[in-house]
């Protein structure tokens, strides 16, 4: 079996195959531009994710909530909220919900369930009917029929006391006692002379007998006093609940009047009719608020910060669905507040105070019975936010409790309203490194997040899909308002989204791109006065973008314009390669190239990596040196060690080399030092290689090929210059124009191979792979040799010597 394959000379590639220009074939002569295409509903390319969604919407059951992976700009958002909007909800229950007072406990606001888009209209029926009980009250006892009944009822309570007052007056005076009222109101007993009042001088003339009697009556008289006063005091308590029965029956008679047709328009509502009730109640309980008997009491009853109607009977309306089918709500700002609701404290002369009026609602209550997208980074970043939402999508409540109360110690006095049923769908966007923590740290999330929608970064190229394609940017374009593309423009977008995918048989998915590029053509053709984007507006688009952000390649290549960079691009030498690189910021990513050298000494077969041993090489390069020694030694150490050190190096590299797309350009470096024969310096390389060197291939090979151009271009063009790539890198060419241009007149040139000796032919002038097996020697044993005129012979001549005269010394 040979050691090195029959090298097969590698092929220059044709224009056609280095840029796959875009036909749009399925498309009718007709479609001129993209105002004759409709636009697309949905994301172009998004199948398994669109199907994912439609999978989690479609079940009601606990826990189908949905993670939403990809990178940002693949329209992620965009695609979930026009599908939501395009599909009705299976079976959706929408209600309004309302918080009111609960007249039992006042800390534990009751939750109103009202059909959706009646809780207005039921807080506005409120609204008028306090309206009207504030004047109806008040004038229900304000009339001449109140008056004369109250007037009633008090003449009978004072006719009643007069009679015992009377009666008990006269039986003082028969004992020459008198009864009189006091300016301070009190009763008042005095011993007569005659028809005046004994004074102390006439009081002691009489006999002792007498004064005795006088005070006998006078106590027995008192005795009777107290007992009516306190019969009295009955009297009044019974002319106070009377009076107080009349007041309740009066306004009773009111309140039924009013709120009669209110009852019989929720009489399907049970829980609409209880509040009903229970405020009726309440009310006759508290007519003081409407008959404005306590001046201080109807201040803070009122102190509303809407409308001047007592704060107590008011319907907070916390969720109204109006007009909307299907709630969507979109959360950019996940905080606790924000997502879970907030109680609001207002002021009222110096005093702090809050109520079931004060409480607000968060995107929960607002998404509830609908889908609620978030930001997952933004979630998590929150402080208890995830907890927070674990917790209700566990209990499918809406529990709003403070947030102070939930993180502190002390007993700050809180309103505790009663929890709301929730039934949402959370969907949240987020990259694969967070889903992936999150299986791996939360044991919940994968029992409340059960659907993951996976969106695709590329899709296939196909006639079909370019005509797909063209009306998503016919969308794009339809719905930034912008001018329309014509066949030109849009072809070259699919060129550009084809580039973006680094292969000319994918579409870039990231719509972001692509609505920007489109913004900015759109910029351009209305700067040139044009009424529609052509394609030189979109190369002047793409023109203006890598400018804005070239700073750094400008700086390097001006350093191959004044030879600080040094770089051969036409000569031929021993051990010294180009190779090429990729240089990525974190917005633009250019391609370089790089001079690799290669050196040998006498040693034992080893190759120095100076990359590795300096630690500026990562582990990928390393692995890449280690792979092409093994290869190098399949090859020229078959039958003896090699006895060279190689010294492999990036020259005038000062920062880390990592990746092994340059170990074909090393390997090609240590032939040519171990071969003595010299490189094509007009020809750069860039390829990783496996033991058996075999070309696998490297991204980045657009950016590196227009590297190297460019560097001929300074360097000063000849018609042999190229580059050499794997041949399975072809279907990621989507090369510069001018690029394509010198190929086709045949002034650059790539060659695409599938083995090192391919390119060792190229670059050494010489076949790499002739290869004879000599007959058995004394020894009884095979040996494999080249022949002498390829380059595996070459080198194995030096070797031979090398070792010929490493034995002569010894």
């Amino acid at each position: 079996m040979p050691t090195v394959p029959t090298v097969v000379a590698a092929i220059p590639l044709t224009s056609q195959q280095i840029y796959r220009r875009s036909e749009l074939k399925q498309l009718s002569a007709e479609c001129h531009s993209t105002a004759q295409l409709t636009p697309l509903d949905d994301i172009v390319g998004q199948e398994r994710a669109q199907q994912a969604v439609e999978f989690a919407m479609g079940i009601k059951e606990k826990g189908y909530n949905i993670y939403a992976i990809g990178q940002n700009g693949l329209g992620k958002r965009t695609m979930m909220l026009r599908y939501l909007n395009r599909h009705d909800p299976i079976e959706p229950a929408l209600f309004d919900w309302c918080y009111v007072v609960n007249f039992d406990d006042t800390r534990s606001p009751k939750v109103l369930k009202l059909t959706a888009g009646t809780g207005l209209e039921f807080k506005k029926s409120i609204e008028k009917l306090m309206l009207k009980l504030v004047r109806a009250l008040p004038l229900a006892f304000d009339n001449e029929m109140y008056y004369a009944r109250a007037e009633k009822l008090k003449s009978q309570l004072t006719q009643k006391q007069e009679a015992v007052l009377t009666e008990l007056s006269e039986e003082a005076k028969q004992k020459n006692i008198s009864l009189s009222l006091t300016m301070q109101g009190d009763y008042q007993m005095i011993a007569l002379n005659g028809d005046e009042p004994h004074d102390e001088t006439s009081f002691n003339e009489l006999t002792e007998a007498e004064r005795s009697q006088f005070e006998s009556n006078i106590n027995g008289l008192e005795v009777k006093l107290r007992s009516i006063i306190r019969q009295n005091t009955e009297w009044e308590e019974e002319f106070s609940d009377t009076q107080q029965e009349h007041d309740e029956q009066v306004a009773k008679d009111v309140l039924i009047h009013f709120f009669k047709p209110l009852k019989d328009k929720y009489k399907h509502q049970p829980d609409v009719r209880a509040f009903l009730t229970g405020m009726q109640a309440d009310i006759l309980s508290n007519l003081d608020i409407f008959l404005e008997e306590s001046e201080e009491q109807l201040a803070l009853a009122y102190a509303s910060l809407e409308k001047k109607m007592p704060r107590r009977y008011q319907v907070n309306v916390l969720v109204s669905q109006g007009g909307q089918k299907y709630p969507i709500v979109v959360e950019e700002s996940p905080s606790y507040h924000s997502l879970f609701g907030y109680v609001e404290n207002a002021t009222f002369r110096g005093t702090v105070f809050t109520d079931f009026s004060l409480i607000r609602p968060g995107s929960l209550h607002k998404a509830n019975g609908g889908v609620l997208l978030m930001d997952a980074i933004k979630v998590l970043e929150r402080p208890y936010v995830w907890d927070g939402l674990k917790r209700a999508l566990r209990s499918r409540k809406l529990d709003l409790s403070s947030l102070e109360r939930e993180v502190s110690l002390s007993g700050t006095i809180s309103l505790a309203p009663e929890p709301i049923p929730l039934d949402v769908k959370i969907i949240l966007f987020g990259d694969h490194e967070t889903y992936q923590l999150l299986q791996h740290y939360d044991a919940d999330f994968s029992e409340l997040f059960r659907v993951t929608a996976d969106f695709e970064d590329v899709m296939d190229r196909t006639d079909a899909s370019e005509a797909h394609y063209a009306r998503f940017i016919s969308s794009i374009v339809h719905d930034n308002n912008m001018l329309h593309c014509d066949r030109s423009a849009i072809a070259r977008i699919i060129e550009y989204s084809s580039r973006e995918a680094q292969d000319q048989q994918k579409l870039s998915l990231h719509s972001a791109n692509i609505a920007n590029l489109l913004r900015e053509s759109n910029f351009c053709a209305k700067a040139a006065a044009s009424k529609r984007i052509e394609k030189q507006h979109v190369e002047q688009a793409l023109k203006n973008q890598e400018k804005r952000v070239s700073r750094l390649h400008d700086n390097i290549m001006e350093s191959f314009v004044n030879g600080t960079t040094l770089i051969n691009t036409h000569d031929k030498v021993v051990g010294q390669i180009n190779a090429l690189s990729v240089v990525s910021t974190s917005d633009h990513q250019f391609g370089l190239p790089n001079r690799i050298t290669a050196t040998t000494a006498y040693g034992k077969g080893e190759v120095l990596d100076i990359e590795h041993r300096v630690k500026l090489g990562g582990r990928i390069h390393s692995k890449g040196v280690l792979i092409l020694t093994a290869y190098l030694a399949s090859v020229l150490g078959k039958t003896a060690q090699i006895p060279l050190t190689t010294y492999l190096t990036f020259e005038q590299s000062y920062s880390g080399v990592d990746g092994d797309s340059a170990s074909m350009a090393e390997c090609c470096a240590i032939i040519s030092a171990i071969s003595e024969l010299p490189l094509r310096q007009d020809i750069a390389i860039t390829g990783s290689m496996n033991q058996f060197g075999e070309a696998q291939p490297i991204g980045g090979v657009n950016e590196k090929i227009e590297g190297f151009f460019d560097v001929c271009q300074i360097k000063g063009r000849t018609s042999n210059q190229g580059v050499i790539i794997p041949e399975s890198n072809i279907a990621n060419l989507m090369l510069r124009q001018d690029i394509v241009e010198a190929v086709e007149r045949g002034e650059f040139h790539i060659w695409a191979i599938n083995h090192v000796t391919q390119a060792m032919t190229l670059l050494l002038g010489k076949t790499a792979a002739i290869v004879k097996t000599k007959a058995q020697t004394d020894e009884s044993k095979h040996i494999e040799h080249y022949a002498p005129d390829c380059i595996f012979g070459i080198a194995q001549q030096k070797l031979n010597a090398l070792r010929a005269l490493s034995k002569t010394h010894s």
